[in-house]
């Protein structure tokens, strides 16, 4: 068996993964005052949120490019590779999980598959970790997706924005949940849903309120297995080192890492989020 796995530039991914020779990453522009930019190439994640703030309008995002997406599994094809994963942000914030699909039948000889993740960012990378240690260690393709879509089914991740406008103006959260939570002070607990889209979970008032209230939903959804917890922030450190020292106090196990909203994500959720996403073990 030879694996590939193709994903987008909105999945954090660890070091060791971004290096690996079978990964194959597409890139999604974000567009600010009409300039393009591609994260990693012509933008940092430091420099994107540096030019969002000097901005008169929210950055926007497009889909990645099917056509680069065709031309890798063409080249995976040429090169022998025998299994293809493509693993992408949830078709409940994209269109393009929908539209690729197509694509599954096209290679004679090689088996391609593209999962649903339902999430993006950090869980999204440590789905993508997971998928080559199993190939490494010698799992079967058919039982790499049997893990792969038990480990999506448990995945989720729980956020708190600093302005919900960016969730409303990407279409990614209704304006009436937007305006309730402006005009109350309320501080909503976002979150994925079963089937990968942004939602309200729970209305909060106070940011103190709501860490607090954050980690004891991530206690209880953690507390029946082991989990891989990850906290992400945008542009926001002090955030994400306080809500992880909650996280630690309130017995959350295991190394729980720090990763950052990149240009892609950062455009949905703004300046300031926070979230922590978590993946169980398989």
């Amino acid at each position: 068996m030879k694996i590939a796995v193709i994903t987008d530039s909105s999945a954090f991914l660890p070091e060791t993964v971004k290096v690996r020779k079978d990964l194959f990453v597409l890139d999604i522009p974000v567009y600010i005052d009409g300039q393009s930019y591609v994260e990693g190439k012509n933008l940092t994640a430091s420099e994107f949120y540096f030019k969002m703030a000097q901005s008169k309008e929210l950055p926007k995002t497009s889909q990645p490019s099917i056509a680069d997406l065709e031309e890798i599994l063409s080249n995976l094809h040429v090169q022998g590779y025998t299994h293809v994963i493509g693993l992408f942000l949830s078709s409940g914030i994209s269109g393009f999980y929908q539209n690729i699909q197509y694509l599954k039948d096209e290679f004679d000889g090689m088996e391609v598959v593209f999962p649903d993740s339902k999430i993006t960012s950090a869980p999204l990378g440590l789905l993508i970790e997971n998928i080559f240690s199993w190939s490494e260690n010698g799992v079967s393709f058919e039982n790499i997706l049997m893990n792969l879509n038990s480990q999506i089914e448990h995945t989720s991740a729980y956020i708190l924005v600093d302005d919900l406008q960016h969730l409303v103006k990407g279409g990614r959260l209704s304006n009436g949940a937007a305006v309730l939570g402006n005009l109350l002070s309320i501080k909503p607990v976002l979150y994925f849903n079963e089937v990968g889209k942004i939602e309200v979970f729970e209305k909060v008032r106070t940011e103190k309120k709501a860490f607090k209230r954050l980690v004891d939903i991530i206690k209880d959804d953690t507390k029946n297995g082991h989990y891989q917890v990850i906290v992400i922030h945008g542009n926001a450190i002090d955030k994400a080192e306080m809500l992880r020292q909650l996280l630690v106090e309130n017995g959350i196990e295991g190394t729980i890492q720090l990763a950052t909203f990149g240009s892609v994500i950062g455009t949905h959720l703004g300046d300031h989020s926070v979230a922590v996403g978590y993946v169980p073990s398989v």
